[in-house]
């Protein structure tokens, strides 16, 4: 097993604040959209999806490295998790009838989500395994 360094502050608050910003701005930009309620429903369910299935690719992948058994079989769910998310959300915004900068708006807040709430849960691993975080996943 390998050390675990605690990561600062800076990176932590970071963090939580690019995952913050993201998902707020998602969600107020959903709410104001123009858009039918279903479809407010689906982008709504692809964003927990991929929040969920990013958060859980992160935990197998690391409890790979660290030598903590995770099956072949549960390590490709969660890679076809993320893929379906990303791309069931392309397919949406593909096909969706917004403009060009409200697509580039969910597609940059949607990935921005992706990736703040990988460093986030990585920050409440390293500070678990450091001895002094509010425990982990």
């Amino acid at each position: 097993m390998q050390s675990t360094y605690r990561p600062t502050a800076a990176f932590v608050g970071a963090s939580y604040a690019a995952l913050g910003i993201s998902v707020a701005f998602y969600l107020v930009g959903l709410w104001n959209a123009t858009m039918q309620l279903n479809e407010k429903g689906y982008y709504l369910v692809l964003l927990l999806y991929g929040l969920f299935a990013a958060i859980s690719l992160q935990k197998s992948v690391r409890d790979r490295s660290e030598g903590i058994p995770v099956t072949g079989m549960y390590m490709g769910l969660c890679w076809a998790s993320v893929t379906a998310a990303i791309g069931l959300f392309a397919i949406g915004l593909f096909n969706a009838t917004l403009a060009l900068s409200e697509k580039g708006f969910y597609a940059i807040s949607y990935m921005m989500a992706l990736f703040a709430i990988i460093a986030v849960q990585k920050n409440v691993r390293d500070l678990a395994a450091a001895g002094g975080g509010s425990g982990g996943v």
